[in-house]
């Protein structure tokens, strides 16, 4: 039991201060560029038709889905191409990014450097040789009859072109559509406080992981002192419990109650310092429950991960991106933490970074399976290509690590 209890708090305290610190600070910056410009990212995207498959996969590299779930109300409305979804979809990291970004930064450059490049280039590809996207504008066109090839809409019998942020599907999720859903005497202020505590937590808790690696990452004793392995302890501890509180109750009083939706803009800095705070917390959920099932099957079963993946061969590299093919972020945010333990090979990892479209794809599932099973086998593809040959020549040609590469 005792070692049991150790598993769970060094997760908890790891998986916040090691990775969820991180997080907030790259998914606050992220809110607070889309506050600052009031959405001329998506403008950007309608008016460079040319770019828009390079646009849509640096939208998709951004860690977390947000920037490529902008993307898909787009293509629904008819103001970008079906290869920009597929190069958004391909470049998408999803929450995954911020495990690998936090412990293996480098395998993280390499990794999404290598996803974008494949998936831009597939975007390019789909839209030069018209890899069925006349059957799936067919599709778009039967469910949404006012959309036209330049994303205007039909009024009257003409055409006028559509106003900025009017979409024609599940659109990005504005500032005032994000208020609290629930209202208690008692759970609103608290959450309000948790939601404080959580930002000062996660202040600390980046100072905290910050020192730790300058350090060389080194092992951290549980403690409850006023020492570094104390601070480090009681910080994760305390900002993993206010994760949760502020995932599963705090949201729904705060606001941010749906989260993984895109904003394309922000009431207020408030406004945006909830939605980072939200989102890092489900970010941190995952990472919590990653960590656990490693961990646990690890101590219970005494299997070496490592070695199975090992002796897989060029299965590992299919297996990712099979993986990939799973909608959401949680099954890839568990992949990433294996990783990053050490018990998966890193063409495993960039299969899967190809094939994964995180949360992303739920708004196009909504509106046009059919657009959407078909973006996802044509990043599988190249997933799989690119996880194999990396396979055969990562170490062989390159003379580069499979197993750890990047690993800090």
């Amino acid at each position: 039991m005792n070692e049991l209890l150790t598993v769970l708090l060094e997760s908890l305290r790891d998986g916040y201060v090691q990775v969820s610190a991180f997080v907030a600070v790259t998914v606050l910056a992220f809110g607070l560029v889309q506050y600052w410009t009031d959405g001329a990212v998506i403008g950007a995207i309608e008016d460079n038709e040319r770019l828009q498959v390079l646009f849509g996969g640096l939208l998709g590299l951004t860690p977390g889905c947000g920037g490529a779930i902008v993307v898909m109300p787009l293509y629904v409305r008819g103001t970008v191409s079906f290869g920009t979804v597929v190069a958004t979809l391909g470049a998408t990291a999803g929450d995954s990014a911020f495990v690998i970004l936090a412990l293996a930064p480098e395998a993280a450059l390499y990794a999404y450097a290598i996803a974008f490049a494949a998936s831009v280039a597939t975007g390019y590809l789909v839209d030069s040789v018209g890899l069925g996207v006349s059957r799936i504008d067919a599709a778009v066109a039967r469910l949404s009859t006012t959309a036209t090839p330049d994303g205007g809409t039909v009024v009257n019998g003409g055409v006028s072109p559509n106003p900025a942020h009017d979409y024609g599907g599940p659109a990005p999720t504005h500032a005032h559509e994000n208020g609290p859903d629930r209202h208690s005497r008692v759970l609103t202020p608290l959450s309000h406080l948790a939601h404080v505590l959580w930002w000062v937590t996660a202040v600390a808790g980046l100072v905290l992981g910050t020192l730790y690696l300058l350090r060389g990452g080194p092992e951290v004793a549980l403690a409850t002192n006023l020492g570094f392995d104390g601070l480090f302890t009681i910080t994760g501890v305390v900002g993993a419990v206010l994760s949760l509180y502020l995932y599963a109750v705090g949201r729904h009083y705060v606001g941010e109650g749906e989260i993984a939706r895109a904003r394309d803009s922000f009431a207020s800095a408030y406004d945006t310092l909830t939605h980072a705070a939200m989102e890092t917390s489900f970010v941190t959920v995952w990472v919590l429950v990653a960590f656990l099932v490693y961990e646990y099957a690890v101590l219970l079963t005494g299997v070496n991960v490592a070695t199975v993946a090992a002796a897989a061969g060029v299965l590992a590299p299919i297996g990712g991106a099979v993986v990939g093919l799973i909608p959401g972020c949680g099954p890839q945010i568990l992949l990433a933490s294996v990783y990053a333990e050490g018990g998966l090979p890193f063409s495993a990892l960039t299969a899967n970074a190809i094939a994964q479209d995180g949360d992303a794809l739920f708004p196009l599932l909504a509106v046009d399976a059919r657009a959407a099973i078909v973006a996802t086998i044509y990043n599988f593809l190249p997933a799989v290509v690119v996880g194999v040959a990396l396979n055969l020549l990562w170490g062989p040609v390159f003379g580069m690590a499979e197993f750890g590469f990047g690993v800090l």
